[in-house]
């Protein structure tokens, strides 16, 4: 008995946060500061669900957070799958020095990075027969500054699931006559398929929820993400 209200406890203090979000949600203006509190709105209402849908800035918002953190998870699934592979089934000197340099990178908190991170993005432009526009203000900057983090993470877990594969599948294959892509394309990518789901949607959550590096070299109102967007509800 003292476990399970021990794990009760628990329980309700970690999704007590969501509830109370849920909560005002449907709660009106008016009520969501009155005292005594109710813990269960007595006048649920939809107008802070219309009122937020019909922004235009937060539509827009929507629409960037897809792009932005479905872009993020393919190229880090891309990228992730292919280095998991030469790093997990190949032998080479500095393999592991590699991929302890790559976890290091997570170490680091974003407002470390985040002074260098604007110097490069406001100032890059390329002059030539394509005339590229800066990044800042752009969705390319999350995109690029999200995968500073996204893409270790996501090579270190595949690294882990191309290890654990037998080697057997990979030897026979090539007995087959297949070339190490067709290896990988084949025969191992659909092995890791759990892998791969794993960290893409960890990978797409973190670039959702990101927040600092999205207020930071954002400007412009029609490209906030969704972080950012709900922050113009407060007051």
């Amino acid at each position: 008995a003292p476990f399970w209200r021990l794990i009760a406890v628990i329980f309700v203090y970690a999704l007590f946060p969501f509830y109370w979000a849920i909560r005002s949600a449907f709660t009106p203006d008016g009520e969501q500061f009155k005292t005594p509190i109710d813990y269960f709105p007595k006048h649920p209402t939809w107008a802070n669900f219309r009122e937020a849908l019909s922004a235009s800035t937060f539509q827009h918002a929507l629409i960037n957070s897809t792009i932005v953190a479905g872009a993020v998870t393919l190229i880090s699934l891309t990228i992730g799958s292919l280095a998991a592979y030469a790093l997990g089934r190949f032998r080479f000197r500095g393999k592991s020095a590699v991929l302890y340099l790559m976890l290091s990178m997570t170490i680091f908190p974003q407002i470390a990075i985040l002074g260098a991170l604007y110097t490069m993005f406001s100032g890059f432009h390329i002059v030539g027969p394509i005339d590229f526009p800066k990044l800042y203000d752009t969705e390319w900057a999350l995109i690029f500054s999200y995968l500073i983090f996204t893409l270790p993470f996501t090579i270190w877990v595949l690294t882990g699931f191309m290890r654990a594969l037998p080697a057997d599948l990979e030897e026979a294959a090539y007995v087959d006559g297949a070339t190490p892509l067709q290896v990988f394309y084949k025969v191992l990518l659909p092995l890791i398929a759990p892998g791969l789901v794993t960290t893409g949607l960890l990978a797409f959550i973190a670039a959702w929820n990101e927040y600092l590096f999205a207020l930071s070299f954002i400007q412009s109102p029609g490209k906030y993400t969704v972080p950012v967007a709900i922050t113009s509800f407060t007051g």
